[in-house]
């Protein structure tokens, strides 16, 4: 696997590292593109007028004035109360002038640092980062079926993210380890992910304990002192909005922790049309956006210029049974108004890559694709659940992994500029071939055709009768396949010794402590 030599901008100190050696996929890994990091050459899609998109803004800013939002915590609702907000029990609203100087101060771009200082990454302005998917319940693959998520399916999840140069940066548990006891999970999982993936690190905000001991963990891996925590964002962190309009106290206590330790937070209510919020698009995306802002604003009322991102996760459900729909219109035009909406106040924005589907099939591929688009058009800088999310997020595959990635190289050979030269505009080579003639000989050709177009992980493209001879094989087969060769390609990123012994040291030690109350 290539991956780039770090920029001076994006570079924290790191301590105690040493004898670190380049990493090779080995002669069976599957072809794919070199770790790189990813800009949008092109402006990103504005799906209503501006005299529209000013309507939605006013009618968010309506709402927080006059119905308000829930805050549950103590500490939350002191903190509106000094700032000016009127709060009324759990209920705070908000005066516009209120809300538009606090979220003034967000930053538009930031450099998130993960572990190993290569995987570092900009987020904001026109740059574009796929994360794995996250915080599925449930793992399926070929072999085994559906299960419960345990840690042996964890970790086969976390070495395909490192495996997969697309993957960017973790979304956060690509499957939940429900075989490790609640108190610990946390200890445990952000020590596999930090030996095993040491991508950017997503935490989840479960309480203020969780938090200290994410941030304590990823801190000792990257060889930051304390005091450089707050000049090196480290974790980043979804907070959901408990639509409509809440914020409970876990989401609360994130908020609070991490945004005082200048640490990402991803501010994203889960508004589903027709259920938790309106059922039209224009309706849903106006509480989806009041309840970013009031998040947003806390989020500064915390620590003025600490780094959020504008979340969108709108979707509709099926009316029939309720049940979420993904990859719908509906969801790809929510994404695209969400980025629209994030760019006009300035802010970093999140979208994500999500189906409904419940078998590796053409509506899994095709509503991937439908929210890809709506993510990368919509001017998504952190595209969430990249690779992996099925079912409406209650199971993750293996499989589908890697047929995603599949998809984002494809989505990153068409980010790349369309170079337009002397040389590329092929007017010799034109007038070589002439009327009648081919291009495959020519130099022109011959001097690129090692890097021309988009080279396929899972696809195998041949005619058919070689298809034939080969026994058909489907994407499944493929990605089935993918998924053994990066398995037994993967070597364990190393990490110095005195390092890896003092992550020991803390995880262990907090283990033995009991790691954190779960009577709740």
């Amino acid at each position: 696997m290539t991956v780039p030599e770090p920029s001076n901008d994006t570079v924290a100190p790191r301590r105690r590292r040493s004898g670190r050696r380049e990493r090779s996929t080995g002669p069976s890994a599957p072809p794919q593109r070199p770790w790189q990091l990813y800009r949008r050459t092109f402006e990103p899609t504005a799906i209503v007028s501006e005299d529209e998109l000013e309507a939605i803004h006013l009618a968010s800013l309506e709402v927080l004035r006059d119905t308000g939002m829930d805050f549950l915590h103590p500490h939350a609702l002191t903190l509106w109360a000094r700032a000016g907000a009127s709060v009324d029990g759990e209920r705070v609203r908000f005066d516009p002038e209120l809300i538009a100087d606090l979220v003034s101060s967000v930053p538009s771009e930031f450099t998130m640092h993960a572990p190993d200082p290569r995987y570092d990454f900009r987020v904001g302005g026109d740059n574009v980062v796929f994360t794995s998917v996250a915080s599925a319940p449930n793992y399926a693959d070929r072999v085994g079926g559906r299960r419960t998520g345990n840690r042996e399916d964890f970790r086969t999840l976390l070495k395909l993210c490192q495996q997969l140069n697309i993957i960017q940066s973790h979304g956060g548990y690509p499957v939940e380890p429900v075989d490790l006891h609640a108190s610990i999970r946390h200890l445990e999982a952000t020590r596999d992910i930090l030996t095993l993936a040491p991508k950017a690190v997503n935490v989840y905000s479960l309480g203020a304990q969780r938090n200290i001991d994410c941030l304590e963990m990823v801190r000792i891996v990257r060889g930051l002192t304390d005091d450089e925590i707050d000049t090196h964002p480290i974790v980043h962190s979804v907070i959901n909005v408990s639509s409509p309009l809440r914020l409970d106290v876990p989401m609360l206590e994130g908020i609070i922790q991490y945004s005082a330790r200048n640490q990402p937070i991803i501010l994203t209510p889960f508004t589903l049309a027709g259920a938790m919020a309106p059922v039209t698009v224009a309706g849903a995306v106006v509480q989806q956006n009041a309840e970013a802002l009031a998040g947003i604003a806390f989020t500064q009322l915390i620590r003025r210029g600490s780094p959020v991102m504008y979340g969108g996760f709108t979707s509709n459900v099926d009316m029939q049974s309720g049940a979420p729909a993904f990859g719908t219109p509906e969801f790809m035009q929510s994404a695209m108004l969400g980025g629209q909406l994030a760019r006009r106040y300035g802010f970093p924005y999140r979208s994500s890559n999500v189906c409904a589907a419940n078998a590796i099939d053409t509506q899994a591929g095709y509503e991937s694709v439908f929210s890809l688009w709506g993510a990368i058009m919509g001017g998504a800088n952190l595209v969430f659940h990249g690779a992996g999310w099925m079912e409406g997020g209650l199971h993750s595959s293996p499989e589908k992994m890697v047929i995603d990635a599949d998809l984002l190289q494809m989505v990153g050979t068409f980010l790349e500029p369309i170079v337009v030269d002397e040389a590329t505009l092929a007017v010799d080579a034109i007038a070589e071939v002439g009327p009648g003639g081919h291009h495959f000989g020519t130099q022109h050709t011959q001097d690129r055709y090692r890097d021309a177009f988009y080279k396929p992980m899972i696809s195998d493209w041949r005619n058919f009768e070689t298809w034939d001879e080969a026994g058909r094989p489907t994407s499944y087969d493929h990605a089935e396949r993918r998924v053994e060769e990066l398995l037994a390609a993967y070597e364990q990123p190393p990490m110095d010794d005195a390092i890896r012994a003092e992550l020991d040291d803390y995880v262990d030690r907090r283990i033995a402590e009991g790691g954190v109350a779960t009577d709740f």
